[in-house]
């Protein structure tokens, strides 16, 4: 293999006037590395200094062949035109990486030029190394020359760095939980990778309770430190996007759109500039908001309600959903042109029952959350740890609400412990409270409505107040705001009540269940 040297004439230090070295004669003065071509450029105002270098290498090594370019610059600190110029000569060129192995000398050329040789090298647009060379430190030494590889595996110290970093990553996005299963180990693994790589919209698709809300607000993190946004993370559940109050919700209004002072607001696109927007169960959006929705995803710019003139707001999105959206799309409930832009990068989060071997790292970070919360240790007696992890691990355990199962279950327990101590005896009790809540919620839709959102407390609602508070539930779900909700609940009675607070009237007949607007929303 022949080694081709690529690089400038240095206009001032090839002259030699402040110091003996020459940078472009020194490549041709070490035993160790031979040059067997030069390829030397130069602009047209110094052809008699190249000529000059020329003849001194030739006559220091005449096995080297030097061949001058000419590519003459009007302005080298033009970095527009210094890239476009070496750029054309690299393509120009017919490198034949078989027989010959190239090197770029950064030391000589602008600050400039010596980017562009970087750039090209990396893009291997120029399949070369890069070489330095420098002055010697004593007279009786040769001059300096180092090469540098830009394939970075090749310094282990730096791929060691690296690799501590993407396991940090990893890390991050699994929450700090040692996972032991292959397939969502490697999942996560490509999330990471992605989520540091583009702004392209992000698709978690998986049960309820497997964690996504999580995970979007992991990867929101993670884009955060690689510096990709600097905005906040803005949760919006499409469930609550329906009728004109969903829109103004999620993209503002002007004020005196409805007729009413004081009914401004900014939306949530505006709140996620910067950040990111969190489309949770974008599956239950409509058809009509998924149409408006895509034109602000595409191009950062959307019409407020009342508003007569465009706003920007550029954000990264992250859409979840329980359900088959390509299904929903066959069916005719979810656009097309819409799924085409969520699904570039589409990450399914499998459920609990398929990641069994990860029952036991979760059970040990949510004892610590616990603690960290109640501010008791918590521990298992060792006959109820074998108990509870043979129950969980069981294939007839299906866990139907996932993680979010399993975290209440544990703390419930935690709750329980009289001074942190989980017996078999709880154990025992937290399977038979879970088979029957599992059972009951199987056969009676209500019930399971509610068993999501509260757990175990649902087994203090009278029957007589299940169906009720189960359908206001989903009246609210259903409502883009309190109010909304409120007015749709009391319609017949509104007529007869002095006071017409329908968002006050609903907000205390939540409270008397130990639940918010926001639990409900968020559930």
């Amino acid at each position: 293999m022949q080694n081709v040297v690529v690089g400038f004439l240095g206009v001032k230090l090839d002259v030699g006037k402040n110091r003996r070295w020459k940078p472009t004669l020194s490549l041709v003065e070490h035993d160790e590395f031979h040059v067997d071509r030069l390829e030397l450029l130069y602009d047209f105002k110094f052809n008699r200094l190249a000529h000059a270098v020329k003849r001194e290498i030739e006559a220091a090594s005449p096995d080297t062949e030097v061949v001058l370019n000419r590519i003459d610059l009007s302005d080298p600190w033009d970095f527009e035109e210094v890239y476009a110029k070496l750029f054309d000569f690299a393509r120009g060129y017919g490198f034949d990486e078989d027989r010959e192995r190239y090197h770029i000398h950064l030391t000589t050329g602008t600050h400039v030029a010596q980017i562009c040789w970087f750039l090209l090298a990396e893009s291997r647009h120029v399949p070369a190394l890069l070489l330095q060379t420098g002055p010697p430190l004593h007279e009786d030494e040769p001059a300096k020359l180092d090469i540098i590889d830009l394939d970075l595996r090749r310094y282990n110290a730096l791929q060691h760095r690296f690799d501590l970093i993407a396991q940090e990553y990893s890390d991050l996005l699994k929450g700090g939980i040692e996972t032991r299963n292959a397939a969502y180990n490697g999942l996560i693994s490509q999330i990471e990778h992605v989520a540091g790589a583009t702004r392209a919209p992000i698709l978690l698709l998986g049960e309820t309770g497997t964690g996504k809300t999580q995970l979007a607000e992991r990867i929101h993190t993670l884009k955060l430190d690689r510096r990709m946004i600097k905005g906040r993370m803005v949760h919006v559940n499409c469930a609550t996007l329906s009728g004109p109050d969903g829109i103004a919700m999620l993209f503002g209004q002007r004020r005196g759109y409805t007729g009413q002072a004081g009914s401004e607001r900014n939306g949530l696109l505006r709140e996620a500039d910067g950040g990111v927007l969190f489309l949770d169960e974008i599956d239950e959006l409509g058809l009509r908001e998924q149409a408006v929705i895509l034109h602000a995803i595409e191009t950062g710019r959307y019409y407020p309600l009342g508003a007569d003139y465009e706003v920007t707001s550029q954000f990264q999105v992250i859409a979840g959903a329980n359900r088959d959206l390509r299904k929903l799309a066959a069916d005719g409930l979810f656009r097309q042109d819409l799924l085409s832009r969520l699904t570039a990068w589409t990450f399914e989060i499998p459920p609990l029952r398929q990641r069994r071997e990860d029952i036991e790292p979760n059970l040990i970070f949510e004892l610590a959350r616990a603690e960290r919360e109640l501010g008791v240790q918590y521990g298992f007696n060792l006959d109820a740890r074998e108990r509870y992890l043979k129950f969980c691990r069981d294939p007839a355990t299906l866990w139907p609400g996932n993680f979010r199962d399993f975290g209440a279950s544990v703390r419930r327990m935690c709750i329980l412990a009289a001074r942190g101590r989980i017996t078999r005896a709880m154990v025992e009790e937290e399977i038979r409270r879970l088979r029957g809540l599992w059972s009951a919620a199987q056969s009676d839709p209500d019930l399971k409505l509610l068993a999501d959102l509260l757990g175990p407390q649902v087994d203090d609602i009278d029957l007589f107040d299940r169906a009720q508070l189960a359908e206001v539930i989903r009246t609210c779900r259903q409502s883009a705001s309190l109010s909304e909700a409120g007015r749709n609940l009391f319609a017949q009675s509104r007529n007869r009540r002095k006071s017409t607070n329908d968002a006050d009237r609903l907000r205390k007949y939540l409270a008397k269940f130990g639940i918010d607007w926001d639990q409900v929303n968020g559930a």
